[in-house]
């Protein structure tokens, strides 16, 4: 019975990414339109959804929590750019995430890039202690019009 539980245990752990990712585009240029429609900052996570321990993190501790998703929903436009180790993406999403990651300078993850609704970026976030309401305090930082 401990080999089940274990085992069911790992399952969890590696789905909680995939439960994080409600929500969440992987096409940028879908997310680009979708954020100047709705006149919305793209929010881009580039991270590493099953492998990166601080990606896990954000996502357990802010991306997965209904605070978060509620703000997401009015306000913002979300990208995932996914470098998982575990599964394999389809090659067209696997170039998009490379290509973007290499315009945007990303050098570890995870990385949060802010856009505004034109495109332009606004400033970059990572992982922070404290849930929801201080990373969204930050992010309001970035997206506040002068």
């Amino acid at each position: 019975m401990k080999r089940w539980t274990l085992c069911l245990a790992l399952l969890a752990f590696a789905a909680l990414p995939l439960l994080a990712a409600e929500g969440w585009l992987t096409d940028h240029a879908k997310a680009l339109e979708k954020a100047k429609t709705e006149n919305k900052p793209l929010v881009m996570d580039f991270t590493g959804s099953d492998w990166c321990g601080w990606c896990i993190k954000l996502d357990k501790e802010v991306f997965g929590k209904p605070e978060f998703k509620s703000y997401a929903a009015k306000n913002l436009v979300l990208l995932k750019l996914d470098f998982p180790r575990r599964r394999t993406l389809p090659a067209a999403e696997k170039e998009q995430n490379e290509a973007l990651a290499g315009k945007y300078g990303i050098r570890g993850f995870p990385t949060i890039v802010v856009l505004d609704p034109q495109g332009e970026t606004l400033g970059q976030l990572g992982y922070q202690p404290g849930g929801p309401k201080p990373w969204i305090a930050e992010l309001e930082k970035l997206t506040q019009k002068p």
